[in-house]
């Protein structure tokens, strides 16, 4: 309990002893994912699942926090593992080295939370209903340019989101940590049993300060 010594002033042993038995599933790996694997995976959580199929580019490393130039061409997910199994011995990583489709045709695991963590509206059409298939929520999350949205979706429509050929426009590595930051909020918030506002929409542009709020059509 010395290890979570802040997080108990925070919110009591009591608390705490809940996240050991919890279960998350985070699809992806690359800016999102990284920063929710340090953001989440040494707060208490017992079992981190990660899908990602990919491995890790030279040219993304400035947004995912997780790696290092030496870890160029290595498959995220195992790097996932080993560096957050190192800062946290309490926990469990399972990976998942393949596609969304291919971890949903397999997957028998029940989980308490899904976190988004992709970079493509098509994949997460398939998060919003595979988790409503499993009758488990999930959050939401992404960043381009200066600019994020975060939404926990529990009753909420995700269909205005599926839309298909959008091209990425360029992105700085702090817009991607602070939407991550934001996103594994949520989640502690919700594993330990505390008030989380669902089905609303945050959307954030650090250009102009604004931060803007949206209920989604149930």
């Amino acid at each position: 309990m010395n290890y979570f010594h802040r997080q108990i002033q925070l919110w009591g042993e009591d608390t705490q002893n809940l996240l050991k038995d919890k279960k998350v599933l985070i699809v992806g790996s690359g800016g999102l994912g990284s920063s929710l694997a340090y953001a989440l995976g040494s707060s208490g959580i017992g079992q981190i699942d990660v899908v990602d199929f990919d491995t890790v580019s030279i040219h993304n490393i400035h947004r995912q926090i997780l790696f290092n130039l030496e870890d160029g061409d290595k498959f995220k997910a195992e790097i996932f593992k080993e560096k957050i199994e190192k800062r946290y011995d309490g926990i469990k990583i399972n990976t998942h080295i393949k596609t969304f489709d291919e971890f949903i045709k397999t997957s028998t695991e029940k989980f308490d939370l899904i976190l988004d963590a992709t970079d493509n509206l098509e994949t997460r059409g398939k998060i919003d209903k595979f988790a409503k298939s499993q009758h488990t929520p999930w959050i939401y999350s992404s960043v381009e340019a200066f600019h994020g949205q975060v939404c926990f979706m529990d009753k909420a429509n995700f269909k205005p989101f599926v839309k298909e050929n959008l091209k990425p426009a360029g992105i700085a590595a702090p817009i991607v940590m602070f939407i991550a930051s934001f996103e594994a909020n949520l989640a502690l918030r919700y594993l330990a049993n505390l008030e989380v506002k669902k089905d609303i929409l945050y959307y954030l542009d650090i250009s102009s300060g604004e931060l803007n709020l949206r209920k989604f059509k149930l």
